[in-house]
């Protein structure tokens, strides 16, 4: 992992977090059992920058959390994002920042199981985003690869998941889970891939 010297170093050369970003990031830190889990400053910055870069038209992200990357996402381009959350008490903290984004009309929400609303959307998406419950990661590939159009991108998080992706033999079901994904994804022909030792670690995988 990079060292936190080093993280910080790249922070204070970065543009900084936007206000209502800073707001909801604390919020989640004050509200939340487990606010690691929101994107934050940097991978918040980065999301948006790919989607000013690849400008895509329909976005998919699985597991909203409380709206940060959501946002990044719709603020980085003019797309539509469907975002898919499973946990429905987060409805209020989402609609608050999302509003406050001025993006509420651009991004569709979803509660629910992900596995589930998936098949519902009749849409060729883009980019997709995925994070989400891990041992679903490759479920999820699986079920979005044919309605990515081609060209298309789908990116994964926690891709190193605090490195415990380097020990198989004592992975727990979560590190299987991203195992699995990262071993399927190297070997999926289809896709030409990149894992990028950013954060947590992220899979980025355009069809080819």
């Amino acid at each position: 992992m990079i060292p936190q010297e080093i993280e910080r170093y790249c922070e204070a050369h970065s543009s900084p977090e936007l206000s209502f970003l800073a707001s909801l990031n604390r919020e989640t830190h004050l509200t939340q059992v487990y606010p690691r889990m929101i994107s934050g400053h940097m991978q918040g910055t980065l999301l948006r920058f790919i989607c000013r870069m690849i400008k895509p038209d329909r976005v998919l992200e699985i597991g909203t959390f409380t709206g940060y990357s959501a946002i990044n996402l719709a603020l980085g381009s003019e797309s539509m994002v469907h975002t898919i959350e499973v946990n429905p008490e987060l409805e209020n903290i989402i609609r608050r920042y999302l509003k406050e984004a001025g993006i509420e009309n651009r991004v569709t929400l979803h509660f629910g199981e992900a596995m589930k609303i998936i098949p519902t959307l009749n849409e060729c998406w883009d980019l997709v985003f995925i994070d989400a419950d891990k041992p679903n990661y490759l479920n999820y590939y699986k079920m979005v690869f044919p309605m990515v159009r081609k060209g298309g991108w789908i990116l994964a998080d926690n891709a190193l998941w605090d490195g415990k992706v380097l020990s198989r033999k004592t992975a727990d079901k979560e590190t299987l889970g991203i195992i699995e994904y990262n071993d399927y994804v190297q070997m999926d022909e289809r896709v030409e891939n990149l894992l990028l030792p950013f954060r947590d670690g992220l899979m980025l995988a355009r069809k080819i």
